[in-house]
């Protein structure tokens, strides 16, 4: 498959924007730095800004492992427990993913751990993921409030380990997801 020049020169816009946003946040603070200022580093207009970025703070809260999770948990043994299978179906997303952009992601949780307005909005964010979860639990015949407390509790386990990674608490992301979904399932700590 060949990718064409559109393409490429779309996704090398997006990881300007990123890159300067990303920096620009870090010097300034999210609340100081605003769109413009952003597009202007990445030397496009604001409007370029808007058609990759609805707003700013979908520049630091995109997640590209979301639409995967649900799938993920669609795909393990229906008999087991929900918990169980949310964690494994994290798990097994996780673990098939390609080679990771650590470093920018690494980024784009501290900036939302250390930002309040960015921390409220980073559970918003994760209640799409949450429904998800908890649709995809029910159609295969979990309880829904066993499936609302299944996704609750994996999900409040990976920011909170998420958290951890950004500011350097444990080593790799990976390490970090993993370990936060032994605790859930009691299989650490």
């Amino acid at each position: 498959m060949t990718i064409a020049p559109t393409e490429t020169r779309r996704a090398r816009t997006r990881q300007r924007l990123i890159e300067h946003g990303l920096d620009l946040i870090e010097r300034q603070g999210y609340e100081q730095t605003t769109a413009a200022q952003i597009a202007a580093a990445a030397g496009v207009t604001e409007m370029t800004f808007f058609r990759h970025f609805a707003t700013k703070e979908q520049l630091v809260l995109e997640d590209p492992y979301d639409p995967f999770l649900a799938s993920g948990i669609g795909a393990q043994p229906r008999d087991l427990a929900p918990l169980r299978r949310a964690a494994a179906g994290i798990r097994a997303v996780w673990r098939s993913l390609p080679e990771r952009e650590e470093p920018e992601i690494r980024r784009r949780v501290r900036i939302a751990a250390r930002t309040p307005s960015l921390r409220g909005a980073m559970w918003r964010s994760t209640g799409n993921t949450e429904a998800a979860i908890v649709e995809r639990l029910v159609d295969d015949g979990a309880d829904p409030l066993d499936a609302r407390v299944a996704a609750s509790a994996v999900l409040a386990a990976l920011v909170t380990g998420l958290y951890a990674w950004a500011d350097r608490e444990v080593e790799t992301l990976g390490e970090a997801i993993e370990r936060a979904l032994d605790v859930v399932e009691a299989r650490h700590g």
